[in-house]
């Protein structure tokens, strides 16, 4: 009987120090860097899939040699059902204990796209929707359509998108781009109003960005944002129609072939601020936050003009009166004929 004893107890031994030997294996195992990981990999875990499914399809690829260990670590850790769904990459010196908590955290591939600032709704819906991880929900809809599906009614969709630069994983929508960035321009245009000069002549945060929208259009140099929406400000304070050639341009549409016309200056649209007092009906493009800022904390100015330099880099001249204007007009056409190419206000 004792020798059967001492039997037992020698094939216990032996069987705890074989199962010993090969957690230590199993665990050295899950902390060295995966082999066949010799560059990086993307892989995607589908959604709802299991963690069994996860580690065959890990394994197809050979990136698990031994699946089992693996499982067994996420149910020791309490990994197996918090996995989550996405596309991830898989980078070389990556250790199977790693790629574990690396789904576990959901650290997972995001891709970017840039809505620069100025561009119109419609050149920003274009770019979203030309992005090949986006999912496209929106085709061929009209922008009241577009809005409605946002379930954002009675609003016209120029500059209620933030422009900037968002991070997002593959088979995100345009749809839910379309929210994240309506959502910020909201936040930033309420931050802005609430910076507000006491003085200004803007009733509501939504004229607030219709100026900000035609800032963000007549200059391309930072600095100068305050000073053209001093002018503007100034303007709209004495009755003053703005005359801002972008404003007239985003009435014209597709009709605009690039040239402005003396023609389309005094052909009424209700974006024509030649024609019309006070500020266009909507914004007509989207504006940062620099040209938000500008908007509601304006230069304090006298100018009441400004043409561009025609020295290139978006510059302007400004002007208190129409005589000093007309004068800074022709610097502005001397400056063409030398062979800088600006616009003519």
């Amino acid at each position: 009987m004792n020798r059967r004893i001492q039997w037992l107890a020698i094939i216990a031994f032996v069987a705890i120090a074989v199962w010993l030997g090969w957690r230590q294996y199993e665990m050295r195992w899950l902390g060295e860097p995966i082999a066949a990981l010799r560059e990086p990999l993307t892989f995607e875990v589908a959604p709802g899939a299991s963690l069994a499914a996860v580690a065959r399809d890990l394994e197809a690829l050979g990136v698990l040699e031994r699946p089992g260990a693996w499982m067994r670590l996420a149910k020791r850790t309490d990994s197996a059902t918090r996995i989550q769904a996405g596309e991830y990459r898989l980078l070389p010196g990556t250790s199977p204990s790693a790629l574990l908590a690396q789904f576990v955290a959901g650290d997972i591939v995001l891709h970017g796209l840039t809505l620069p600032e100025g561009w119109t709704f419609r050149q920003g819906l274009g770019a979203i929707q030309a992005h090949p991880q986006v999912k496209v929900e929106l085709r061929n809809l009209r922008d009241e359509e577009v809005m409605a599906r946002l379930g954002i009614r009675d609003s016209h969709p120029e500059g209620q998108f933030f422009p900037d630069t968002y991070r997002f994983p593959r088979g995100t929508s345009d749809r839910e781009l379309l929210l994240q960035a309506h959502a910020r321009m909201q936040r930033e245009l309420q931050a802005a109003w609430s910076r507000r000069a006491a003085d200004l002549p803007l009733d509501t945060p939504e004229e607030a960005l219709i100026l900000a929208s035609l800032v963000e259009k007549e200059t391309g140099a930072a600095d100068e944002r305050p000073l053209i929406a001093g002018v503007f400000v100034n303007r709209l304070r004495k009755g003053m129609r703005l005359q801002t050639d972008p404003s007239v341009i985003y009435g014209l549409g597709d009709k605009f072939d690039g040239n402005l016309r003396r023609r389309d200056l005094v052909t009424d649209t209700p974006y024509n601020s030649y024609t019309r007092s006070g500020l266009p009906p909507t914004p007509i493009a989207l504006p940062g936050r620099a040209a938000l800022d500008a908007a509601v904390q304006p230069a304090r100015t006298d100018a009441l003009y400004f043409v561009a330099t025609g020295l290139g880099g978006g510059r302007h001249f400004f002007a208190t009166s129409l005589d000093a204007h007309n004068a800074n007009v022709s610097r502005h056409l001397s400056n063409l004929r030398r062979g800088s190419g600006v616009k003519v206000r």
